[in-house]
């Protein structure tokens, strides 16, 4: 079983709540806090329609370490 955590936010009038979500659920996404799976979940979205969203913010999808990327291109 997995601990949820709930907290209360005053948002400016501009901000919604949908809008909010969707913006932690990307930084969360971002900083490898959390899979897409979850990331697309607590943003309210399927995976595939999250995918869309990251594209828009210009969040990479394929994560890539320099390390990685030189194992790629050596092989």
């Amino acid at each position: 079983m997995q601990n949820t955590i709930e907290f209360t936010l005053d948002l400016p009038p501009q901000i919604t709540k949908d809008e909010a979500q969707t913006l932690l659920a990307i930084k969360l996404y971002e900083t490898d806090r959390l899979s897409l799976g979850k990331a697309a979940e607590l943003a309210g979205y399927s995976v595939r329609a999250f995918l869309e969203v990251l594209e828009h913010h210009k969040i990479p999808i394929i994560k890539y370490s320099p390390e990685d990327l030189r194992k790629e291109i050596n092989l």
